[in-house]
């Protein structure tokens, strides 16, 4: 029988099957951090009920970090309760921690990638939504709720249904300017937000397949703003050689032995689906979101469409657009480069090479917030960081900062930031704050003219 990628690690991870009902999948590595992982820990201490295996778990400090003075205590009260807690349940428990300050440290999304934890055929999974981007390397990853925290801790199983399969094909060749970042926006905005709802999607074609591991994760990490559970692209020669040598990676012989397995996972020739969509790459253009949700985007110079419907109005009406209205020109003060969705050190390059030679626009407020210790020393090593002070921007340390204002890095309300994060949803940045969602390249555009610029013009 013909199998698809995810059919392939999926089946490789069911330990039983509940007749007519849900199958219990086994799951390889488990992450966590501060927010999600208390009240599980709390629940299986207060039943008794010992962690099953701590060695699969691994831990970080993200959400709540703060990016400046990381050295100091931490000032935000429940913050510095929640890392603490975390640092307690792992010393009990046995399990590795990154904590602040740690050379590993980092956003969970980023850390274990860049280590080798995550490897292609594996099941991640971590209470966090967009553990989706662990898909990149082929493995079926994606974020749990709370009581499945615990399930995980107590069994290192997961009683599930298996989720339907989509695959979203991209052929051709992208234009110049057009990043991972404007694949999947465009993506979304096409099919719409709840496209993916009861699906797993595989991402095929030429553009994948030419995309670095970093493009990758954008594009797998965004798949659950488009409704999937999450995304999966077939491990290929780009993805052995990004994990070959990392530091939790398999070494010599055992290395071999597994790609030999890896070489195996890719979908069937002739396996199905149960939906696709395909588009042509020639048709994407840099992106830029208007409204309150990842579906709402537009090419850098189209018009906001006009749309009768009552959220629609009403996200309109949040932002301080309008249909019928172009965003280039529109003045912007903040923008913010980072997040799990584009805090690697090829997101940085991006902005670097763009940004070199040049000084950021006087009303503008740029926050740099690479995604681990060991971007931010990347940034450095690199020469990158001497580029962005020189350029005005504030380079900060590793965490998830304003993707979602947990900690002091917010957006103040009535702004508008232009984002490199994942979602646009209203005070995501911070109470009142209007986001718009962009690559890498448009961001730091726009921290340069200090307003919205059609980049296209610049590859013409």
């Amino acid at each position: 029988m013909k199998k698809t990628l995810f059919d392939k690690v999926w089946d490789a991870h069911v330990v039983d099957t509940i007749e007519n009902g849900p199958q219990v999948l086994y799951i390889d590595k488990h992450l966590i951090h501060e927010v999600t992982s208390p009240q599980a820990f709390k629940e299986l201490e207060d039943r008794g009920i010992p962690i099953l295996r701590p060695q699969q778990i691994v831990a970080t400090a993200d959400h709540n970090t703060p990016t400046i003075d990381q050295h100091l205590p931490v000032k935000d009260l429940l913050s510095r309760n929640q890392l603490k807690q975390l640092a307690i349940n792992c010393e009990k428990n046995g399990i590795t921690l990154y904590g602040l300050g740690h050379k590993y440290n980092g956003i969970v999304h980023v850390m274990a990638p860049e280590l080798g934890i995550t490897q292609p055929g594996m099941t991640v999974v971590c209470g966090d939504s967009h553990t989706s981007t662990h898909g990149a390397f082929g493995t079926i990853a994606f974020g749990i709720g709370t009581s499945q925290v615990a399930q995980v801790f107590a069994s290192q199983c997961l009683l599930l249904k298996k989720p339907k399969k989509l695959r979203v094909t991209v052929n051709g060749t992208l234009k110049n300017g057009v990043l991972p970042k404007d694949v999947i926006l465009y993506i979304i905005s096409q099919i719409g937000t709840n496209a993916g709802t009861g699906y797993f999607c595989e991402y095929a074609g030429e553009v994948f397949e030419n995309m670095s591991m970093e493009g990758r994760m954008t594009v797998c990490n965004m798949s659950i703003e488009m409704g999937a559970r999450g995304g999966m692209i077939a491990p290929d020669e780009t993805t052995f050689s990004y994990v070959k040598g990392r530091k939790f990676a398999p070494q010599g012989i055992e290395f071999e032995k597994k790609l030999t397995y890896w070489k195996t996972l890719k979908t069937d020739e002739g396996a199905e689906f149960d939906k696709e969509y395909s588009f042509d790459a020639n048709l994407i253009e840099p992106m830029i979101t208007y409204g309150t949700n990842p579906g709402m985007g537009i090419k850098l110079n189209g018009k906001i469409p006009k749309v009768e419907d009552r959220s629609f109005e009403k996200s309109l009406t949040y932002m301080g657009f309008r249909a019928g209205e172009q965003l280039i020109n529109k003045p912007i003060n903040y923008v913010f480069i980072g997040s799990c969705t584009n805090s690697r050190i090829e997101d940085f390059r991006v902005a670097a090479n763009y940004v070199k030679g040049k000084r950021k626009a006087e009303n503008v407020t740029a926050w740099l917030v690479p995604g681990s210790k060991q971007v931010e020393a990347q940034i450095v090593e690199e020469g990158l960081q001497k580029i962005f002070e020189e350029a005005g921007f504030q380079l900060r340390q590793p965490g998830c900062s304003a993707c979602l204002a947990m900690n002091d890095d917010k957006i103040p309300q009535g702004e508008y930031c232009v984002s490199t994060s994942n979602r646009n949803f209203e005070g995501r940045q911070g109470q009142g704050a209007r986001t718009l969602l962009a690559s890498p390249l448009v961001a730091a555009a726009t921290a340069i003219e200090g307003k919205l610029i059609d980049i296209t013009k610049q590859f013409n």
